[in-house]
């Protein structure tokens, strides 16, 4: 590079190397004209600037075979996008509602041990779960879990044992009062709620002792509102069933009979009753007696040992709804009862209420047909056989005198009913 540059400077300059120095220029001095100085200086200087600026690739040999580059292994760490600070926050908040929930009911809820016998010769053939309303020592659990027992007893969530005894019970609402003597300084009353306000979706807690596990909690919805259950069956036949029962879906077991169903406030909401199982155990169905049935019945059981219901004496297929046999039978109405008998002498029969006069087969199944068909009582429009009953329950008492709207061959008519008490 230096050679070349001494070279461009001689014959642009007309200056020589001092003596030794490399150059293929000539050293005696030649007049060279400018024109061509210049021209093979810009080209020299041309040359010498790629020389130094670019290089050729370099080729491998023919023979020789180059491998592929192998591509590098890609790992990927999943890694969880944190959550926005307000969910955190929510779901914290959440959670510290069911604790403290808890920890304000719990204390609240008891394990009921049922035996048969007393003193030394009794023998536990149950348990279930119960609840205290007031400080006056009322616990309030199902019909079935203390009935045939000669001894009860209470344990308290601070295991506090406690013998208690049934001031009243009834089978058609499966409710039942027990009632024990010197409260555990840890016991509280429970708050009773409003099982008119609430609606499916709404979220709701149960607290009881599935398999003897006491003071357990589990959490789900309300599945559904308005189911009957059928409870009793009399000597004569007849069978009666519990209405506008809560549906949910928090796991109810074996156990849990008794115990209260709570809403997020924790106040009670109903009385978990039972479940629907093909197994035994919790299939997502379970059952609750609404906490206003509580409100109106406890009271007579705790001054009366016993509740009376009104009773209207009329039997109806409750297999079908009145659109479904109006369709095959070209009934005059889509809602409301077909009265299939009347109880000889009962407070239907009393007033003129008809039943069926012939049997006719409709969907495979034999109907007695051709009776009255209630539409309202009261005012209240009927939707069905549930909607009647629950009225009665709900809105009645032994004695009074009810306006039944009826349909008889396709006219309305109103007649007056006075109630009489259901036998059972």
């Amino acid at each position: 590079m230096w050679r070349v540059f001494c070279c461009i400077c001689s014959i642009f300059c007309k200056w020589h190397p001092a003596p030794g120095a490399l150059c293929p220029v000539p050293r005696t001095p030649r007049p060279v004209p400018f024109d061509i100085r210049l021209g093979v200086g810009v080209g020299l200087l041309l040359l010498a600037t790629l020389a130094c600026t670019f290089s050729l690739p370099t080729l491998p040999p023919s023979s020789v075979i180059t491998a592929p580059a192998t591509a590098p292994v890609l790992v990927v760490v999943a890694t969880p996008t944190p959550l926005p600070d307000f969910l955190v926050t929510e779901a914290t908040a959440e959670d510290f509602l069911l604790v403290n929930l808890y920890a304000r009911v719990n204390p609240g809820v008891v394990n009921i041990d049922v035996a048969a016998g007393t003193g030394d010769e009794a023998s536990i053939f149950g348990s279930g779960s119960g609840f205290l309303i007031d400080t006056e020592g009322h616990i309030v659990t199902n019909h079935h879990v203390v009935e045939g027992a000669d001894t009860i007893w209470v344990t308290f969530s601070d295991g506090s044992l406690r013998e208690a005894q049934v001031l009243g019970s009834d089978p058609f609402s499966d409710l039942a009062v027990l009632q024990v003597e010197d409260l555990p300084p840890s016991a509280v009353p429970l708050e009773l709620g409003d099982s008119d306000t609430l609606q499916v979706g709404q979220r709701v807690i149960a607290i009881g002792n599935p398999f003897g596990l006491q003071g357990t909690m589990t959490v789900g919805v309300i599945s559904a509102l308005g189911r009957v259950l059928p409870t009793v069956t009399t000597a004569t036949g007849g069978s009666f069933s519990n209405p506008e029962i809560i549906q949910t879906d928090a796991a109810i077991n074996p156990g849990n009979s008794g115990g209260p169903l709570l809403d997020s406030a924790g106040r009670v909401v109903g009385v978990n009753t039972a479940i629907r199982t093909t197994t035994g155990g919790n299939m997502g169905v379970g059952f609750a007696v609404p906490v206003n049935t509580v409100k109106r019945i406890v009271p007579r059981l705790i001054a009366e040992g016993t509740y009376r219901y009104p009773y209207l004496g009329i039997t109806a297929d409750n297999r079908f709804t009145l659109a479904q046999l109006a369709h095959e039978l070209n009934l005059p109405a889509t809602r409301g009862v077909l009265v299939s008998a009347v109880e000889p002498g009962g407070p239907a029969d009393q007033a003129g209420i008809r039943g069926g006069s012939r049997s006719v087969r409709v969907l495979g199944t034999t109907v007695r047909v051709g009776g009255d068909i209630i539409i309202a009582i009261d005012g209240h429009p009927v939707e069905d056989f549930n909607d009647l009953i629950a009225y009665l329950v709900r809105e009645t008492e032994v004695g009074q005198v009810v306006t039944v709207t009826i349909l008889r061959d396709g006219r309305p008519m109103d007649i007056p009913v006075r109630l009489g008490e259901r036998p059972r």
